[in-house]
């Protein structure tokens, strides 16, 4: 005994079998192009939500810059921090700069100690 779908299985002629195909394939690129679309209509959306973003980024810009051409405030650098060990300034008598760094680079090297944790008072050249 067959079962009760057999009624759906015939054989198909070549213009139904064409039909077929074509309206499955008419069916397969309307929802590409259906998809497509709704892909184009939400990056149109976020696109222009990210240009009205920009446009109130820029006027909120131009308007801070008109404050502060408007009021000026003072501007006074922070005071510079030594570093951690560091004792601030040393004085140089008869020795540039450079020569300075470098022999405080030479002591470091040979103490093995970081730079900063070493405390330098003064440089100066001692002639024999």
């Amino acid at each position: 005994m067959l079962p009760e779908y057999t009624y759906l299985l015939r054989e198909l002629s070549i213009g139904e079998a064409g039909g077929t195909a074509i309206f499955g394939y008419c069916v397969v690129f309307f929802g590409l192009i259906l998809l497509m679309c709704v892909l184009y209509g939400t990056g149109a959306y976020f696109r222009g939500k990210d240009e009205k973003a920009a446009a109130e980024a820029k006027k909120a810009m131009e308007d801070t810059k008109k404050q502060v051409e408007e009021n000026p405030l003072p501007i006074t650098p922070a005071p510079k921090k030594l570093a951690p060990g560091s004792a601030g300034h040393v004085k140089i008598y008869n020795v540039s700069d450079k020569e300075a760094a470098m022999i405080m680079a030479i002591v470091a090297d040979k103490m093995q100690k970081p730079l900063n944790e070493l405390h330098f008072i003064s440089i100066k050249e001692v002639k024999k």
